[in-house]
């Protein structure tokens, strides 16, 4: 992938480079202020601390704003102090990720000066409890730079502009740095080069379009038609830029891919859309957010204040705004794709380093997977669509990030097809299907692709849109694609689920404001249209659906901010309550008994739970900690299986029978 330094990133789609192995766990979040990983990376973050995974978290801006660290209640008006209040939230942070990692709020951190790239410095700040360890970077550019109200999208699109870094108080920085476009991307890269993360978590670069009125807008930091703060989609790109220069840089002149996964966040979306999280889960995710928070009264040594004033105490759960409330993924990751091949093995596909890569069983039946073969066609968002023909070949597709250029440079998405040469074989050149949208500025807001093929070997191809519908295109069995068609419908969250019933219809289902969305044919070989009338019950988030003995659908989700399942039939009919307490998405799979459930308990375990009578839940709680998605497989040699990712950016099988980890 070429450097981003003039035009930007573009696709490298050939195969074939050979990929690091790691053994080890990694995470890095960076984020725009302090306090956006608390309101929109958690739970996911914590539920990797707690696993022992190392954390590293920058913080790119010095979170100065107007230095005033306001004091609910207070009527005087606070001096500003820029250096003071960045300085408090830094206070902040340390005082929750010590409760994060079991300490006291106050313990002492160790602190120090990292040298970056191009002989900038930045703070450290250091603290493990037994085998878990959190490092904190702050680089502290200015939120604001003179005559530019907002200074990271300014820096974000303009070459020239050179931003000055703030000293906080109580820092062992004590000089400021100036950064500008190139040294910003240099300075993340090499951080990305010397921790090798496994695990990336970034901002949204790409917010959804949002007409809000003027006075909501500037009440809540969005910036001008779009559902975010700009100061976090400016980061986000940044991050995503300096990621397809890290792979660019590792893999120049023979180099290896660095073995990595991302997942990306919703920011101020969160306050659009349901909550989705449940009290238990949103207790134990707020109560982070206020030692971060901290009061005034504290005696935490800190010379520039205890933490950030105006988020302690119940604020974070009283704020109309609710973002706490939910966490929501960019780019909704349904988990790996899952295909038989010929000689009776498994293979898993999915995105690493921001490519498409696959992993084979070792052994038919054995559930270990060998080394990752690399299948090219990135920068890819995280996630794949995955279809298997009628011939057994295999259809990936994915959401590529065709141009990624800062400075006035485009910034393109496009989806993108892998198609398979034989069943079990090598694959064709990847194909390049185009955007529904036209224009950049559109098509950036495109979601992760989904794909069923229906029983007379056409494949119907589904993408939400920049209007937050949703456009399909179709293949017929021939190979032949037609056209993007606009499906019409009502607004519906990304994560969409598609299938075939027993009469061979395709249906797709989405979340929407108010109710579960719904799209299917009249007859096969009909056009997929919108379903209006049903009331379904209001979801969470996105909808699993699956065959059920007699020919008919179950979908499967949590209501708004409910632990329990909802599940119903397409038309609206209640089916018996499944007992599977937890939150986030939902996977299903068909069984002659009915379907077999996989999702989150409420610590974040994985479970899956058996349908009838003497159905039961088992927990997983040993092996590799999930990420975002994971994917149930039923059939063949290998029964009853659930297969994710891992934090070391490598799948992991469970088989619940047996409760052996894999």
């Amino acid at each position: 992938m070429p450097a981003p330094r003039r035009g930007g990133p573009m696709a490298d789609p050939a195969p074939g480079i050979p990929i690091s192995s790691s053994r080890r766990a990694q995470l890095m979040q960076i984020a725009a202020h302090p306090d956006d990983d608390l309101y929109f990376m958690n739970p996911d973050s914590q539920r990797l601390v707690d696993a022992g995974v190392p954390l590293v978290s920058v913080y790119v801006t010095a979170g100065e704003h107007d230095g005033r660290n306001r004091i609910p209640g207070q009527k005087d008006e606070v001096p500003a102090d820029k250096a003071a209040y960045s300085s408090a939230r830094h206070q902040g942070l340390r005082q929750a990720y010590a409760t994060m990692l079991g300490l006291d709020k106050f313990t002492a951190w160790q602190k120090g000066v990292v040298t970056l790239r191009g002989d900038r410095r930045a703070e450290i700040n250091t603290l493990t409890n037994g085998d878990r360890r959190v490092e904190l970077v702050f680089l502290n550019l200015s939120m604001h730079a003179p005559r530019r109200w907002m200074a990271l999208p300014s820096l974000w699109k303009d070459r020239a502009l050179g931003l000055r870094t703030v000293v906080a108080d109580d820092s062992p920085v004590r000089k400021a740095d100036t950064y500008d476009y190139d040294a910003l991307v240099d300075v993340l890269v090499g951080l990305m080069e010397h921790y090798r993360p496994t695990v990336i978590h970034t901002l949204d670069p790409d917010p959804d379009i949002q007409h809000s009125d003027e006075r909501t807008r500037k009440k809540d930091s969005e910036q001008p038609g779009y559902s975010d703060h700009a100061d976090h989609t400016a980061v986000a790109s940044f991050s995503w830029a300096a990621m397809v220069r890290w792979v660019a840089d590792a893999t120049d002149d023979g180099g290896a891919i660095p073995p990595f996964v991302t997942t990306s966040f919703r920011g101020y979306y969160n306050r659009h859309w349901p909550k989705n999280l449940p009290e238990r889960v949103l207790e134990e995710k707020a109560a982070h957010l206020v030692p971060y928070g901290g009061d005034p009264s504290w005696n935490c040594g800190n010379s520039g204040g205890c933490g950030d004033y105006n988020v302690g105490g119940a604020r974070p759960l009283t704020n109309r705004k609710g973002w706490v409330r939910a966490t929501h993924h960019r780019y909704p990751d349904a988990g790996p794709v899952v295909a038989a091949e010929p000689d009776g093995r498994l293979a898993v596909y999915g995105v690493l380093g921001l490519r498409a890569v696959r992993w084979r069983e070792t052994e038919p039946g054995s559930g270990q997977w060998g080394e990752p073969g690399d299948l090219g066609g990135g920068p890819l968002a995280p996630g794949l669509g995955g279809v298997t023909l009628k011939d057994g070949r295999q259809l990936l597709f994915g959401l590529r990030f065709a141009a990624l250029g800062g400075h006035g440079g485009p910034n393109r998405r496009e989806i993108v097809l892998l198609e398979q040469r034989e069943p079990g074989g090598a694959f064709l050149a990847w194909t390049g299907l185009g955007n529904p949208e036209h224009g950049d500025d559109r098509g950036r807001r495109l979601g992760v692709p989904v794909a069923v093929a229906d029983r007379d070997g056409r494949v119907h191809l589904f993408v939400r849109n920049a209007d937050k519908g949703v456009n399909g295109r179709v293949r017929d069995a021939d190979g032949t694609w037609g056209p993007w068609l606009d499906l019409g419908g009502a607004e519906v969250q990304d994560g969409l689920s598609a299938a075939v019933d027993g009469a061979g219809l395709v249906h797709l289902f989405a979340a929407g404001r108010e109710s579960v969305h719904h799209w299917s044919q009249d007859t096969p070989g009909d056009p997929v249209t919108s379903r209006a009338g049903t009331a379904l019950p209001v979801p969470g988030g996105p909808v699993a659906v699956t065959a059920v003995p007699g020919g008919g659908l179950a979908l499967h989700y949590r209501a708004p901010a409910r632990e329990d399942l909802t599940a119903v039939r397409p038309d609206g009919t209640a089916l018996p309550r499944v007992a599977f307490d937890g939150y986030g998405p939902i996977a299903a799979a068909p069984t002659p008994q009915g379907p077999v459930l996989l999702g989150r308990d409420l610590r974040g375990r994985v479970g899956i739970r058996t349908p009838g009578p003497t159905g039961r839940l088992t927990v997983r709680t040993q092996g590799a900690v999930a990420l975002t998605g994971a994917t149930l497989h039923n059939g063949g040699k290998h029964g009853l299986l659930a297969i994710g990712m891992g934090a070391d950016a490598r799948p992991w099988t469970w088989d619940p029978e047996p409760r052996t980890e894999g």
